[in-house]
């Protein structure tokens, strides 16, 4: 690699070209070092000062840029306890083997996501997943993401895309108009609840890392218009099913099997017929504990996600049935027409797997032991070796675990996905598994690499290759920088019309058994000319060796046809088809029964369906802004804070970083096109100065001229404003290297983005406090004449008001009177009637008064010389011609002295009384007397004032009880 010579100087000048800013892009005549001249000096130089290594948090900055400089970097930042690094386009994570709780906290989330540059910030994985957010959103339309999380087995990949679960679930679910916070959080809670069961029941311990992803998995975290959460999306790919029934040496089976045996209650243990201090066959290691065997948290999981208690006993009732089957061993029968016998310490887990998996013990040995032939259209039984009995077992076992886990991949999906009306973007988070070399590598491990290789090949097309050359198409004078194409790797593995993959499937299709050694020999016919394939001819075991990438992998040809037809017996499946496990007969029901000799099955092998699965996935990559993370494994061991500079070196080399730092560091990251590129930055030249504004273009030059002048002066402006700008002292030749006017597109670097951004923030700001005074204004006086409006609505509102209140009054005021002058005179009236003038009644008496009537109804005074007439009336007592003296009276008469007797409560006896009139003195027309107590001579109401007042029973009186008098008027 001819780039190791070059600087970050040097990488400058690989950037000038026609069409550049005249105002403020100068080409630059940089020095070019010959060859002969050594690096050794100034690496020397640059590693002289380790204690300012540490400080590089983008490997860009490191000059020069050798393998060499770039390891001393990463080691002084992982000792210091820094595990991320920028490494231009892509971020290098370190794995540290151990909890770092601090460095992901819902404080860190939201300190990133609400930063105004998040890259100023410190290198991290919430840097790469803002970004991405953001992108979303758009600053120009908004594009789907891809998150491409890549590197080796144990590199951290794995925690890297939880990471990146957990800050979308976060920042994209925090709040919610349209929603209510219940909705929310069980959104964001299930999209969380997906990983635990996901890993319980995909990944391993195996030599490389505790908790391997054993298969591939795209999620798809669905937004809506508002960038908000609304839900997900799993797909998976190539699940290592064998791993079920065959272990490598020192290697684990799946981690719910651990979980299982480890969690389970006395209860739940009596359910799966597993006694305390049983063994199984497919459970090694057993006795070794990791932090992922944690079986309540994949039970609250799952209870999260909606997999509710019965469904629940019935996964776990097929998984510890799995479990049994692998205790059943076979041995072979005396004679070969009779099929293997079923040891007889293994009966008993024959019974109990039958049980679990609820079909009939009987049934279950026989298609175990005998095999169904069809010759025609009759079925022949023949019984199987015991290699086929074994092998028989593991199929059944592997098919059922297969369909639990794309059963419980549907689930998921079902729970956490959105309907498609309601979100219109996506961020895809790509976790698979990493590059593998074992000691003996066969299918998967091919699949595997194969994957990885894709991988490669994408982020070689879509940022090595493929900016270089769109460099030079747009017209910058780019030298360029040689790196690593693993298209011919990839050609080898799934070219066509030949290759391994291609002879792999014919191999497959042939109806006969296969050969290792026969393959050998047409692989190495047919791809002897590509040098990335080889043989070591004194092997005694028939494989190839394959150059990747990430180097050499010999792959034993044994058994690889085989897992490749992936035969499943047809009487096996219509067993789980008929089970009264309602799970088992549920996943099995769409199950293909057809035998291996049909021709549909034989098209699909195990490859083919991992090439066209990719093959989808590839095409979703390429339709979304990737953003990389290489996971860097510092060890082998997987030891905390150990860093193996050998074991470091060879994964940089392999993904191609110190190539990827080359270009960062002379390339442009940021392209936009010209029209894109005014629709969002032409403000900047409108409000800065008139003398920066655009001016009229020729109309007969082509359009993209016209754009790239406009664009020019936009750029002019924005920079000149910086360069003059008291806050921001930066040095015009440099801006040579921030900025670069291709034939269409505008090239950037992440600098001069931020220093746009930064200006139509400002500008941005400004017409926003323009337009809120504006509005505000608007909205004070609106206020103030409807406030003169109200008020003088209202006025004159009370002013009616109250002329009516008058009105109403002056009439009401009227009938009282009216009313008031009525009643009195009617007063006036009855109380002429009643009363009678005292003078003309003594006249009037006089005269018709008859000595007979004297005697009967009169009233004797002592001292008087003449009797006083005393004339009963219904209401009450009147005296007339009464002498003004006090005399002593006396009534005669029965009526008469009743009346006395009443009005003054008299007693039965005779007795005197002195009875004080004043009636001519006073100008008394009558006296009127209220009997006490319940004797009461008023018979109709009086029109007098106080007539028919109650005389109070505790006053002391001399003669009546009570005299009310009332003025003659």
């Amino acid at each position: 690699m001819n780039s190791a010579n070059n600087g970050r100087n040097v990488g400058v000048g690989h950037r000038h070209g026609g069409g550049t800013v005249k105002a403020f892009i100068q080409k630059v005549q940089s020095h070019q070092p010959s060859l002969k001249e050594s690096l050794n000096g100034e690496i020397q130089a640059f590693l002289t000062d380790e204690d300012q290594l540490h400080t590089y948090d983008d490997l860009t900055k490191v000059n020069p840029v050798t393998p060499t400089t770039v390891l001393q970097c990463l080691q002084a930042r992982y000792s210091v306890k820094v595990f991320y690094t920028h490494a231009g386009c892509t971020l290098v994570a370190l794995n540290p083997f151990q909890p770092i709780p601090d460095l992901y906290t819902l404080d860190v989330m939201k300190e990133y996501h609400s930063a105004p540059q998040p890259q100023e910030f410190k290198p991290h994985i919430f840097i790469v997943a803002e970004e991405a957010y953001r992108n979303v959103k758009g600053q120009l339309e908004p594009v789907n993401q891809s998150l491409v999380v890549s590197g080796e087995s144990g590199a951290g990949k794995t925690w890297t895309s939880r990471c990146l679960m957990k800050y979308y679930a976060t920042v994209a679910a925090s709040s919610s108009v349209m929603k209510s916070q219940d909705t929310v959080e069980r959104i964001e809670r299930r999209v969380l609840d997906s990983n635990p069961i996901m890993e319980a029941f995909g990944n391993a311990c195996t030599l490389r890392n505790n908790n391997s992803s054993r298969f591939g998995k795209y999620i798809q975290l669905q937004l809506d218009r508002g960038q908000l959460l609304v839900g997900a999306s799993v797909q998976t790919y190539l699940l290592e099913k064998t791993r079920v029934a065959c272990q490598p040496a020192n290697e684990r089976n799946f981690h719910i099997f651990y979980q299982m045996m480890k969690g389970a209650t006395v209860e739940q243990r009596r359910e799966w017929k597993m006694n305390h201090g049983q063994r199984f066959a497919w459970l090694p290691h057993s006795e070794k504990t990791l932090e992922e065997d944690c079986f309540h948290e994949t039970v609250r999981a799952m209870v999260h996600l909606g997999i509710n208690a019965d469904r629940q006993r019935q996964i776990f009732r097929v998984l510890a049935g799995i479990l049994q089957l692998g205790n059943l061993s076979f041995s072979s029968a005396v004679d070969e027409t009779q099929p293997c016998n079923l040891e007889e310490p293994t009966k008993d887990f024959l019974q109990k797997a039958a049980e679990l998996l609820r079909v009939p013990p009987v049934e279950l040995q026989m298609c175990l032991r005998v095999r169904t032939l069809k010759a025609g259209k009759q079925s022949v039984l023949k019984p199987c070796s015991q290699a086929e009995c074994s092998m028989r077992r593991d199929c059944l076992a592997k098919v059922i675990y297969a369909q639990l886990f794309e059963w419980l991949v549907m689930f998921i999906n079902n729970s956490i996905c959105a309907d498609e009306s309601t979100w219109c973007n996506f961020i895809g988070v790509l976790d698979v598994y990493g590059f593998e070399c074992f000691y003996t590598n066969n299918l998967e491990q091919l699949c595997i690499n194969y994957a990885n290789e894709k991988l490669q090949q994408h982020f070689v097309a879509h940022y090595l290759r493929a900016q270089q050359e769109e460099y030079v198409t747009e017209g910058l004078q780019w030298s360029f920088i040689k790196y690593q194409d693993n298209q011919s790797c990839l050609d080898l593995i799934e070219g066509s019309p030949i290759s391994v993959f291609s002879l792999l499937n014919e191999e497959s299709r042939l109806n006969r058994t296969s050969d290792a050694r026969t393959l050998r020999l047409r692989l190495e016919k047919e791809l002897h000319d590509n040098s990335n394939i080889s043989w070591d001819k004194f092997s005694k075991e028939p494989h190839f060796t394959v150059s990747h990438y990430a180097g050499k992998v010999n792959y034993q040809l044994q058994g690889m046809v085989e897992k490749n037809k992936d035969p499943v017996p047809p009487e096996l499946i219509k067993l789980l088809q008929k089970s009264e496990d309602p799970l088992l007969r549920q996943v099995f029901t769409d199950k293909e029964t057809e035998s291996p000799n049909s021709k549909g099955l034989n098209k699909v092998t195990v490859v083919s369906k991992f090439k066209n699965s990719l093959e989808s996935l590839m095409k979703i990559l390429h339709t979304t802004t990737p953003h990389y993370t290489r996971c860097i494994k510092p060890n082998p061991d997987c030891k905390p804070l150990t860093f193996k500079k050998e074991e470091v070196i060879m994964q940089l080399e392999a993904c191609g970083i110190v190539e990827t730092i080359h270009i960062s560091a002379a390339g442009f990251p940021i392209r936009i096109l010209y029209k894109n590129f005014l629709q969002r930055y032409g403000l900047i030249s409108r409000h800065i100065n008139s003398k920066f504004r655009f001016h009229h273009v020729d109309a007969e030059v082509d359009g993209n001229v016209i754009l790239q002048q406009e664009v020019e002066k936009l750029l002019r402006a924005a920079l000149q404003h910086k360069v003059f700008d008291p806050l921001h002292k930066l040095e015009s030749e440099k801006h040579n290297s921030w900025v670069h006017c291709g034939r269409t597109k505008v090239f950037l670097t992440q600098l001069m983005l931020d220093l746009l951004e930064n200006q139509r923030k400002k500008i941005m700001s400004r017409c926003a406090f323009s337009i809120q005074c504006c509005w505000w204004r608007y909205q004070c006086r609106k206020r103030r004449a409807r406030q003169r409006s109200t008020i003088l609505i209202q006025a004159a509102v009370r002013s009616w008001l109250v002329r009516k209140q008058v009105k109403r009054w002056n009439r009401a005021a009227t009938v009282i009177q009216r009313a008031w002058r009525k009643r009195r005179a009617l007063l006036k009236s009855l109380a002429d009637a009643e009363l009678d003038d005292a003078e003309d009644l003594a006249e009037e008496e006089e005269q018709m008064l008859d000595p007979v009537a004297m005697e009967k109804g009169s009233v004797q005074l002592s001292k008087s010389t003449k009797p006083v007439t005393v004339r009963g009336w219904p209401l009450g007592l009147a005296l007339a011609s009464a002498p003004s003296v006090t005399v002593s009276m006396t009534a005669r008469g029965f009526q008469k002295i009743m009346y006395v007797m009443a009005c003054l409560n008299l007693s039965s006896r005779r007795g005197e009384y002195k009875v004080e009139t004043n009636q001519y003195t006073q100008e008394l027309a009558s006296i009127r007397a209220q009997p006490r107590g319940s004797i009461k001579l008023h018979c109709k109401r009086s029109p007098l004032l106080y007539a028919d007042r109650q005389p109070d029973l505790k006053s002391y009186v001399t003669g009546f009880n009570e005299i009310l008098l009332e003025k003659s008027l």
